[in-house]
């Protein structure tokens, strides 16, 4: 059963076609899960004792308990 009190962290596409990817724990560092999002959407994502990392490509901005980080899209 996956651990439920894992940290939320908020994802808005400021662009079309933001890649976000779900990595694994454990000793080999796995994708999976993706998702794309369109220009305004929102994905609420939860790290669990399954997802140890989010990896996101694209124009974003990502709220998390610590703050705001806005990504550069360097394409």
């Amino acid at each position: 059963m996956e651990d439920m009190n894992g940290e939320y962290i908020v994802i808005k596409a400021k662009a079309q076609g933001v890649q976000v990817i779900g990595l694994t724990r454990g000793q080999d560092t796995k994708f999976h899960h993706t998702e794309k999002l369109d220009k305004g959407e929102v994905l609420i994502c939860q790290f669990t004792n399954h997802t140890s990392a989010i990896k996101i490509r694209g124009k974003a901005t990502v709220l998390t308990k610590y703050g705001t980080v806005d990504t550069e899209d360097e394409r």
